[in-house]
């Protein structure tokens, strides 16, 4: 059963997490995508624990319950922060699983922030140059009824439907709850900041392609890269790219999925990240 836990930022902020295991054990970080929530890693993180891992996903600014930026202070940089914020306040050195955004704050942190404070990285579908048809669709998925919202849970699975008709509909909607808000207007919208995307401090750093190669480069921890076959963000050719920069790491490519790698096929995406943790030594204090 998860237990619930929080961090405070170096600006102040309150990130909202959830804990899964032993605090004794080596933390793995769960670190979802923009748009995401912590709610977005199905049961991995319950298997991580059953692992003897100790399993931590919180919302990132901005995001889910924790805290929005007042000064809507959401460029990469804010979240690589947040993260190495999050890892220093843990006894032990955090292996870190980054989806998307999530990935690409690990990279800053290893590569800038927090050098050498990291165990080993997992990036899930995200690699230093993304395919820009990609980017652009997944932002535009987002953004298109960020501000009018959607009158029923029915009408936003059946959106969710048109943008991943490769994921089979949901029948039971409860889950949809966690990553949306009710508001005083009766209309659901997205569990994230609307100036996630403004034109000063927003995600638009995210696509300066030359400071995550950087980072890459200089990578000579554990590394693991998890592709959804399907994604049209990571192509065989930019996952490529990422392999030939960083020579140790390993790779999954993971069928029947997307971008969203770990809810199309949960269970192929646990079981790619348990392998990978099974070859470190899960130390405790």
């Amino acid at each position: 059963m998860a237990t619930p836990i929080s961090f405070r930022t170096r600006d102040g902020l309150t990130l909202a997490g959830e804990a899964w295991g032993d605090p004794g054990d080596s933390p793995v970080l769960l670190v979802h995508g923009g748009g995401q929530t912590r709610h977005s890693w199905g049961d991995t993180a319950a298997v991580v624990a059953e692992r003897g891992w100790y399993a931590i996903a919180y919302d990132q600014r901005g995001h889910g319950t924790s805290d929005r930026s007042p000064g809507a202070e959401y460029d990469i940089g804010s979240f690589a922060a947040d993260l190495a914020d999050v890892m220093a306040s843990l006894a032990l050195p955090a292996i870190v699983v980054g989806a998307s955004l999530g990935g690409l704050a690990g990279l800053l942190v290893d590569g800038q922030v927090a050098p050498g404070a990291m165990r080993a990285l997992v990036l899930v579908d995200i690699t230093p140059r993304q395919e820009s048809a990609g980017v652009d669709r997944i932002v535009g998925f987002m953004l298109e009824r960020a501000e009018e919202g959607f009158a029923t849970l029915d009408e936003v699975a059946d959106s969710i439907a048109v943008y991943q008709p490769h994921r089979e509909r949901p029948v039971n909607l409860d889950g949809l709850r966690k990553n949306l808000r009710l508001g005083e207007d009766g209309r659901w919208r997205w569990h994230w900041d609307p100036l996630l995307f403004n034109a000063e401090t927003g995600l638009s750093s995210a696509r300066v392609a030359d400071q995550f190669l950087t980072a890459a480069r200089g990578l000579d921890l554990p590394v693991l890269l998890i592709r959804g076959k399907l994604s049209d963000l990571v192509s065989t050719e930019t996952a490529q790219e990422f392999l030939d920069l960083v020579p140790h790491a390993q790779f999954a490519d993971v069928s029947d999925a997307g971008h969203m790698v770990a809810g199309d096929r949960n269970d192929l995406f646990t079981d790619a990240v348990v392998g990978f943790l099974d070859q470190l030594d899960p130390c405790r204090r």
